[in-house]
């Protein structure tokens, strides 16, 4: 039996007891381990030492029993003793027990006095008469029964198990009857007994006659046993919650033992354990080389000490184990065995695993949401600090005092956060704060701090501090407000701040009686060089003249952006009305000088539009209407001027909103119609082209000049939707007249610049040509020279589609423009139109006279082909026709005509008025009229 699977306590308890006996217990091998004083005065461990292997049969019997004889020869006598196991409750023999009656009156006495001394009773039953004849009682004071009659003294419990064992042994004499039972006392209590005995005669058919045999009294052996077991259970249910087990290494023997709890804390269970070296090859190499190693450090420490090692080889299963060990060395200095206790860790190792992956996945965390923490004591002001709470601050990690952080804040957040700290210390309630520092390199940091106080039993009073860096998020805020509230390109106040400030003035100035103007200000001619020269330009031309203008203003004046190139500046305490007239000119004087970019020469203007603060106009909204009416007014009497308030600059204003209200769905309700004037040829053709003109009688406004709308659908977009309806329309009357076999060259369309800058213009006009089945080709396009001034892939790549399909291109009113003649080289127009305002000064003024002949030159040196419009003479057209002149156009020849009214004109066909008599062309042209 292992020595340490017994409680120490236990045994020595076993020894001290005043057994009448003298008691040896053996191990497992049948070796003594501990005697008591009688045994040892017999000699008895040296002789059951000396017969162990001669004792090993009596062992393998008590697998069957539970006492057993076992005499011992002796110098001079022999010893009677029993051997007995010791089990632990799963019945696995633990050790034994063998006793041996004490012989101090058996020298003098008989055997039975002997026997009594030894706590045995002899009994003689004869088991015809079922008489029982005892030498003495067990207990005096327990009389007990005759024959069979002792049943009714046994344990309830015990009685079975007492007759299997007497009717095993009447049956079969070769199987010894012995039994363990309880046997009633004089008091009540229950006394455990061993009663033996075997049949010693028998009748000639084989009947059981007469059987001898003793009481043992095992009161005090059982109490040892079940203290044993107590004590046993109670150590492996420990070693069980601590996963703790033992083992025993003997060098000398090379043998190796392990515990139940050994074998569980492993994950082993029922598996039977490895011995000698083979459990080394549960380890993998690196804990193998490991186990050496841990043990040649115990040897040279000759001390023991402990170790961790990885028990088993699957990642999945493995063990990982504390493991301590003691040496036990002989007098000689000699390794007899290491004693080993167990403990599996693993499930520690797993948690602090988890804890410190807890604690990385913190930090990352922290570290992600840039929130940092410390602890300030709030008696000593001492702190402590995370490792993001250093990152946060631009520190490194070292003691750093509340007051060396408090001095990287600003003076408002060190008040806010010393504030917060003593008002919590006073019972206040946890507190959030937004806190501004500088780190030492200067970064400015924002912070969002909460503070609350910590109190916990036996612990000083501290503060815990969280710090989230929400500089970001400021930052987003203040592109916020300023996006909100602020022109990016200019820095000047938008309008909805101009509207909060400007409301304010107002107020204000009412009622202080003050005097107020608004200024309306739009760049003149900024459009055309944003188009020219693109909008990094523009931008940089908006950015020079709003410095420009701001630093003609007061402090006290506010400036805004309004829109694109429009500006607002509201002058506050003027001395008299006239002042805003000063500065408006002062305003338009600052634009006057040039801006220079690379080669380009840029000039812009101002009209401005001035509203006085007044009775009718006491709010910003009808100051801006006014201010807007008059920046218009100023635009219509020539530009680069200013204008006041008036109510006729109101009312334009206000039909130009009518007229854009108007435009909406005015293609829907069918309000658009076209009229036609024909272009002929001056030498003589009698096939002309015609010219689609865009009419419009609204229902809302009436008749509205096209000179009048079409700006201000340009400005609105709605050009895109009318200019498709005129093209679909024109297309469908050109086909109808030549389906009718009215013979003309070209129907010719004015389309705006918009019109080209719109994705696709050029695929839907192919198409619309091609679903009305008119050839592209016969289709002009008309446009401006501002539609061609700026250079672009869209602009250009339209220009191929037109190109690829033939679609002739006309520039119209050439000349009154910003004109730019690369552009005729660059795009394929076919045909130049001369604007009218040449046409009708070339009589009366020479130099106009020549840049009609320059006009007439430049389009045939270019290839193409020129047109003269607003032909209303016959002086004009003979002036035209001597200077090359292609075709004319104009009121000499027809006036604009219905779809109907041309239909008739080409069926009469034009009237050559250039080869008549002056009388006669004069009535001719009262004709066509």
């Amino acid at each position: 039996m292992e020595i340490d699977r017994v409680d120490r306590g236990v045994i020595a308890s076993l020894l001290r007891h005043p057994l009448n006996a003298a008691v040896v217990l053996l191990d497992t091998d049948g070796q003594p381990l501990a005697a008591n004083a009688m045994a040892r005065n017999l000699g008895l461990p040296e002789r059951l030492s000396r017969y162990c292997q001669q004792l090993a049969c009596a062992r393998q019997q008590l697998t069957h029993q539970d006492a057993v004889a076992c005499p011992l020869p002796g110098e001079g006598r022999r010893l009677e003793g029993w051997l007995s196991a010791v089990q632990s409750p799963s019945t696995e023999p633990l050790g034994y027990l063998y006793s041996v009656a004490s012989d101090t009156e058996a020298r003098n006495a008989r055997w039975a006095i002997a026997m009594e001394s030894a706590g045995h009773s002899l009994w003689d039953w004869d088991i015809v008469s079922d008489a029982i004849v005892r030498t003495t009682p067990i207990h005096a004071s327990s009389p007990v029964p005759a024959g069979m009659g002792l049943l009714d003294e046994v344990h309830p419990e015990d009685q079975l198990q007492l007759r299997q064992a007497i009717a095993t042994h009447l049956h079969d004499p070769q199987v010894p009857f012995a039994c363990q039972f309880r046997l009633r006392q004089a008091d009540g209590s229950w006394h455990w007994v061993l009663d033996r005995g075997q049949v010693i005669a028998r009748a000639g058919d084989g009947q059981p006659l007469r059987m001898v045999g003793t009481y043992t009294d095992i009161q005090q052996q059982k109490a040892l046993e079940d203290e044993l077991r107590s004590q046993q259970a109670l150590l492996q249910r420990a070693q069980r919650v601590a996963g703790m087990g033992s083992w025993v290494w003997e060098p000398q023997r090379g043998r190796v033992q392990w515990s139940e709890e050994f074998a569980a804390s492993i994950g082993w269970g029922d598996v039977s354990l490895p011995t000698g070296r083979q459990w080394l090859r549960t380890l993998t190499n690196d804990a193998r080389r490991h186990l050496f190693g841990s043990w040649r450090r115990l040897l040279d420490d000759a001390a023991g000490g402990s170790f961790d090692l990885t028990w088993g080889r699957d990642p999945v299963t493995q063990q990982q184990l504390r493991i301590w060990v003691e040496l036990d060395y002989d007098s000689a200095g000699v390794l007899q065995r290491v004693l080993g206790q167990v403990q599996n860790i693993s499930n520690q190792r797993r948690t602090d695993a988890l804890i410190r992956w807890r604690t990385e996945l913190l930090n990352r965390v922290s570290a992600l949401g840039r929130i940092g923490g410390c602890e300030i004591e709030v008696d000593t002001r001492a702190m402590q600090w995370t490792e993001e709470c250093y990152r946060i601050h631009g520190l490194r990690k070292a003691p750093v005092t509340l007051d060396q952080a408090l001095d990287l804040y600003t003076p408002d957040s060190r008040d806010l956060f010393e504030a917060a700290l003593l008002r919590i210390a006073t019972g206040g309630l946890p507190e959030q704060l937004d806190l501004c520092f500088y780190r030492p390199s200067g970064q400015r940091v924002w912070v969002q701090v909460l503070i609350e106080l910590d109190q916990r039993e036996g612990l000083p009073e501290r503060y815990v501090v969280l710090f989230r860096d929400i500089t970001r998020e400021r930052e987003a805020d203040e592109r916020l407000e300023l996006l909100a509230h602020y022109d990016l390109l200019t820095g000047l106040p938008n309008r909805m701040l101009l509207r909060e400030q400007g409301a304010e003035a107002i107020i204000e100035a009412r009622e202080r009686g003050a005097v107020l103007a608004m200024l309306f200000i739009d760049l003149d001619g900024f459009k055309t060089i944003n188009d020219t020269f693109g909008h990094a330009t523009g931008d940089m031309l908006l950015k020079a003249a709003a410095a420009r203008l701001h630093q003609n203003l007061r402090n006290a004046d506010l400036f805004a952006r309004f829109n694109g190139d429009e500006f607002i500046v509201i002058l506050r305490n003027l001395v008299e009305p006239e002042d805003a007239g000063h500065v408006a000119r002062k305003l338009i004087a600052s634009l006057a000088e040039p801006l220079y970019r690379e080669d380009a020469t840029l000039k812009v203007g101002a009209s401005v539009g001035i509203a006085l603060l007044d009775e009718g106009r006491n709010d910003f909204d009808s100051l801006l209407r006014a201010a807007d009416a008059a920046m218009h007014a100023a635009k219509e009497a020539g530009r680069n001027t200013y204008q006041y308030y008036s109510q006729d600059a109101l009312a334009r204003t206000q039909r130009r909103v009518e007229i854009e209200h108007a435009l909406h769905g005015a293609v829907e309700r069918d309000e658009f119609s076209l009229v036609y004037q024909p272009l002929v040829h001056a030498n003589g053709d009698p096939v002309p082209s015609i010219e689609a003109l865009l009419r419009w009688n609204s229902g809302r406004i009436g008749v509205c000049n096209p000179a009048e709308f079409i700006p201000i659908a340009e400005k609105c977009g709605e050009i895109i939707h009318i200019g498709d309806w005129v093209l679909r329309e024109v297309c469908r009357q050109a086909v109808v007249w030549q389906q009718a076999g009215l013979q003309f060259d070209r129907v010719a369309v004015n389309v705006s610049a918009l019109q080209l800058r719109d994705r696709g213009f050029a695929e839907r006009v192919v198409s619309i040509c091609q679903q009305s089945g008119w050839p592209a080709q016969r289709l002009e396009l008309e446009l401006t020279e501002s539609a061609l001034i700026r250079d672009t892939d869209a602009l250009r790549q339209c220009f191929d589609v037109f190109e690829q399909h033939g679609i002739p291109l006309a520039v119209d009113d050439f000349g009154t423009g910003f004109s730019n003649l690369h552009y005729l080289n660059r795009f394929p127009v076919q045909r130049l139109k001369i604007d009218r305002s040449f046409v009708q000064g070339m009589l009366h003024d020479a130099g106009t006279a020549e840049v009609t002949q320059a006009i007439v030159h430049l389009g045939h040196a270019l290839g193409m082909r020129v047109v003269a419009e607003g032909v209303e003479t016959l002086a004009e057209a003979a002036m035209l026709k001597q200077q090359g002149c292609d075709e004319l156009q104009g009121y000499l020849y027809s006036r604009p005509l219905r779809p109907r009214e041309m239909v008739q004109w080409l069926r009469s066909g034009p009237v050559e008025l250039l080869d008549m008599p002056p009388v006669t062309a004069i009535n001719a042209i009262s004709a066509t009229h």
